[in-house]
């Protein structure tokens, strides 16, 4: 792995994880608990479309895919240990909410790479894996 996919993938991973880790724990004193997850939704799509169309920088789908694979793993252990484990929520954590944002995580550089590929030249010509 060379060091702009280090940074794109376990660097923003773990940033905007981070981000979503710290808003729930700062609405969790102002905003019902089964709320938390969808106030948080789109302020972290915003942020993570952010990064992707104006931080990451690569042009290739590989990049994008790998990006996808650990955006996602990061997500669901980095909450599987912060959240569910540390914190043992009473109501549980696993809802509709979180298998989105788990969702997004995956398919949100994907759909980004192909924009971005696009608009650089035949896609094609990137799909060297």
């Amino acid at each position: 792995m060379d060091k702009e996919l280090l940074q794109d993938s376990l660097g923003w991973g773990f940033i905007l994880w981070l981000i979503g880790y710290v808003l729930g724990m700062t609405l969790f004193f102002v905003v019902p608990t089964y709320a938390i997850g969808w106030v948080i939704m789109p302020v972290a799509l915003a942020i993570t479309l952010w990064v992707l169309f104006k931080r990451v920088k690569a042009d290739t789908i590989h990049h994008y895919i790998i990006i996808a694979f650990v955006w996602a793993f990061m997500a669901i252990v980095l909450d599987f240990l912060f959240i569910v484990k540390a914190l043992n929520p009473p109501d549980g954590y696993y809802k509709t909410d979180v298998y989105i944002y788990y969702l997004l995580m995956f398919f949100l550089p994907l759909i980004v790479s192909t924009q971005k590929i696009k608009k650089h030249g035949n896609i094609t010509r990137h799909l060297h894996v």
